[in-house]
């Protein structure tokens, strides 16, 4: 699966991938599904915010609530998120969500 190095992160509660359909298309954790379903509306959000302060396209955002973080990362039709437990470093979260959402919006023959 796509999402399985997330799993060994640390403080990992919830990990989805979503496209701009809002439909999941893999999740980790009891909480998956609940945030793949949120992904695509907190990225609408983030793109108008974006659009409206002429920030250009949003491609990155991060929430911090009372007792998990989440990071998120978007690049064509997909957004990629993770739900860590609040004051876990997010920094290897991160790393992480960079290179799988690189592997999924690479073209096919990319490797060749």
């Amino acid at each position: 699966m796509k999402l399985d190095p997330l799993r060994t992160l640390p403080g990992l509660v919830a990990a989805g991938l979503v496209g701009r359909d809002g439909l999941a298309l893999e999740t980790v954790g009891e909480g998956g599904e609940a945030l793949a379903a949120e992904l695509a509306a907190l990225r609408a959000g983030a793109e108008r915010v974006g659009r409206r302060l002429g920030a250009g396209t949003v491609s990155r955002f991060a929430l911090t609530g009372d007792g998990v973080e989440i990071l998120a990362l978007t690049s064509g039709d997909y957004v990629l998120g993770a739900a860590l437990t609040r004051g876990v470093d997010t920094r290897p979260a991160g790393q992480v969500l960079a290179r799988l959402i690189q592997d999924l919006t690479l073209p096919e023959d990319a490797d060749d």
